[in-house]
């Protein structure tokens, strides 16, 4: 259901129950990713925000297989919800919210495993007098170096399985949502092979939509981590890296430019560096580069970077 058809719920969540769930979701995705790379552990930093609310922020640094991973757990409040958060809903501009969520975003060391980002949240927005009105959102999406057709197709078919239960057209319905968010127009290119992308969702009563969206928490490890164990030990050089450093530079692009998870925190008076903390270690820029014909990085953008049914191959 798009945004624009959607009606909001008028029915009490349970927060806290979310709240608990994304405070083990963190927990679980950083002891999986910890192992996997096993020389670096999570730096964690608690904050609060002055507004209200606060979170914790895991970041694993320049490890054995992971450069850089970033995993935010937030809780934050509020008296007026923030413009990206009323885009699509102009009828709940000024009223209080609560936000809550877990996000987080993958940068490799090796150029052939893929970047990936994933993120569940839950707003609840309130007036004095009336019931309040709470929605999902969230999903997961691979941004490949190099591409290889088992692991996009791998990607997919676990995204597909795992909305299978909910409904034949769920899949596809938020993989082409997905593949629309991440876009970046001006470039008119997608940021990589896409996945899952799910906003406003109530439509199923609470309770169902909760459970939609552990589905999507529980996805990822099983989904992610399989591909990085086929191509982390590949071997590799500076044409590869230098790659990967300019690929980097259209992350850089979308999460400043679009992504309204970036935009949401920042204004709402978030942890600035909590929510940078996506952003790459390293980057390159180059003025109009283009790459060699008939070359694996010309096959990313002639084959991987164009929506696709990657579970029919």
């Amino acid at each position: 259901m798009s945004p624009e058809k959607q009606v909001p719920v008028h029915e009490i969540p349970d927060i806290n129950s979310v709240r608990d769930y994304l405070l083990q979701l963190q927990d679980g995705i950083c002891a999986g990713i910890a192992a996997e790379d096993r020389k670096q552990g999570f730096r964690e930093d608690a904050w609060e925000r002055e507004g209200g609310g606060g979170g914790r922020t895991r970041v694993l640094v320049d490890g054995a297989v992971f450069e850089q991973v970033g995993i935010n757990f937030s809780h934050v409040s509020g008296n007026a919800l923030p413009v990206t958060a009323t885009a699509h809903r102009p009828e709940l501009a000024g009223r209080s919210f609560q936000a809550l969520g877990v996000s987080l975003v993958i940068h490799p060391r090796n150029p052939y495993v893929p970047s990936t980002h994933m993120n569940v949240r839950f707003f609840v927005a309130g007036m004095a007098g009336q019931a309040p009105v709470w929605w999902f959102g969230g999903g997961l999406d691979l941004t490949p170096y190099y591409g290889f057709e088992e692991d996009a197709r791998y990607w997919h078919v676990s995204a597909r399985d795992a909305c299978a239960e909910f409904g034949a057209d769920v899949y596809p319905r938020f993989k082409k949502w997905c593949d629309e968010y991440f876009y970046l127009r001006h470039r008119q290119e997608p940021r990589g092979i896409g996945g899952l992308f799910f906003d406003d969702l109530n439509e199923w009563g609470f309770a169902r939509c909760f459970e939609f969206v552990k589905k999507i928490g529980a996805l990822f490890l099983p989904a992610y981590l399989p591909i990085v164990r086929r191509r982390k030990d590949t071997s590799y050089g500076d044409r590869e890296r230098d790659f990967q450093r300019y690929r980097r530079g259209r992350y850089v692009e979308f999460n400043l430019v679009y992504d309204r998870g970036t935009l949401f925190g920042l204004q709402s008076g978030g942890r600035t560096e909590s929510i940078l903390v996506s952003l790459p270690p390293q980057v390159n820029w180059r003025y109009n580069w283009q790459p060699q014909p008939g070359t694996p990085e010309a096959e990313l953008y002639e084959v991987f970077l164009k929506p696709r049914d990657w579970v029919q191959g």
